[in-house]
This record gives C-alpha cells, sequence and structure tokens, in this order.
C-alpha cells in the first residue's frame, strides 16, 4: 500500500487540510482587498502585501493538497502556519475578540489534527 492510497488516509488529516485551505482562501480574499483598496501613494507596499498574502496562501493550498495525499513533508510548514496564526490571535485578543477567538480556534483544531497519534502513523513511512 503506497503512501498515497486513499484507504490509508484519516479524518483529522481531512479536516486538518480543509481548514487550511479555507485559510488559504481567506488570505486570498485579504490580498484582494489589500490590491483593490489600497491609495495610489502606498502602491508598492500594497503591490508587496498583496504578492507576500498572495504567496502564503498558494503555500498553504499545497501544504493542504500535501496533507491530503500523506506528504509528511506538509505537517511542518503547516504547523509553523498554526503557531504563526496563534501569535496573530494573541494580538487582535483586546481590539477584535471576535476574530482573535476564530484565529485561535482554527489553530488549535488544525494542531491538533495534524499531530495527533492516528495522522502521524499515517504520515510516516513505517518501511523505512
Amino acid at each position: 500500500m503506497t503512501s498515497a492510497d486513499p484507504t490509508t488516509r484519516v479524518a483529522a488529516l481531512w479536516a486538518a487540510a480543509g481548514l487550511v485551505a479555507v485559510e488559504a482562501l481567506a488570505l486570498l480574499a485579504v490580498a484582494v482587498s489589500v490590491a483593490v483598496s489600497g491609495s495610489a501613494s502606498r502602491l508598492m507596499m500594497n503591490v508587496t502585501t498583496t504578492v507576500f498574502f498572495v504567496a502564503v496562501a498558494a503555500g498553504l493550498l499545497v501544504c493542504a493538497a500535501g496533507l491530503l495525499r500523506l506528504r509528511r513533508w506538509a505537517r511542518g510548514p503547516v504547523v509553523f502556519a498554526q503557531l504563526v496564526q496563534l501569535g496573530v490571535a494573541w494580538s487582535f485578543r483586546e481590539s477584535n475578540q471576535g476574530l482573535s477567538s476564530v484565529l485561535a480556534i482554527v489553530a488549535v483544531v488544525v494542531l491538533g489534527c495534524v499531530l495527533s497519534k492516528r495522522a502521524t502513523r499515517a504520515l510516516v513511512d513505517e518501511t523505512t
């Protein structure tokens, strides 16, 4: 059985991949918002911010696909992104508690999913 065999997939990884994909789509929405609402006086800042958010979103989408294909390399960047997201949630805790809560809950759920025992077993190739 290869690591890409659908019968070896774990529900936790499907859930994590779905949430990471939603995060990526949210980042794309932010990128579009920055691109269309920016002022001409801050053109370079808007362009670089848009490119940054698009690049991060693309990376998250690639990692989400990697989780679905049981690629071990996908877990590290996903864990890192969730830890960053927890930091962002913490920074919003006083100014926007609703956003802060959503970011924190999603990050904790994704971390729980990708670091679970079944997900670890599915991602680690036992034959090597």
